[in-house]
């Protein structure tokens, strides 16, 4: 069990890594990935007011079959058509300190395809 726990503390290291450089704001909000061994799950936050505008997850997807990169596109399809929805067309990305491969990329591919630009 002791590396399981030493993973995530690597995993928020790198985390806050990346947030020292990033910073969403209203014109370009930051689209926030977190990735668990079952579920997928991405939100666009604001972080000037400190708020979430649109969250999306596999739970929100009516058709679960496929496999979990499959279902990671649909829910960055899912979350760009949410933020279409409030007029937003540039995000930046935040991976969450995992690796941008896999289950990250599908749903960053996913986005990009159904719109959002970053």
């Amino acid at each position: 069990m002791k590396t399981n726990n030493n993973n995530k503390k690597q995993r928020e290291r790198r985390h806050k890594r990346i947030r020292a450089k990033i910073l969403g704001t209203e014109e370009k909000p930051r689209l926030c990935v977190f990735r668990s061994n079952k579920h997928i799950y991405a939100q666009i936050i604001d972080d000037e007011k400190g708020v979430t505008i649109i969250s999306a997850s596999d739970f929100d997807i009516k058709d679960q079959g496929g496999k979990k990169t499959e279902i990671a596109q649909k829910v960055g399809e899912l979350t760009a058509q949410k933020a279409k929805d409030h007029k937003i067309t540039k995000v930046v990305f935040d991976r969450g300190g995992f690796r941008y491969q896999g289950r990250v990329k599908a749903l960053a591919e996913g986005a990009r395809k159904a719109g959002l630009i970053f």
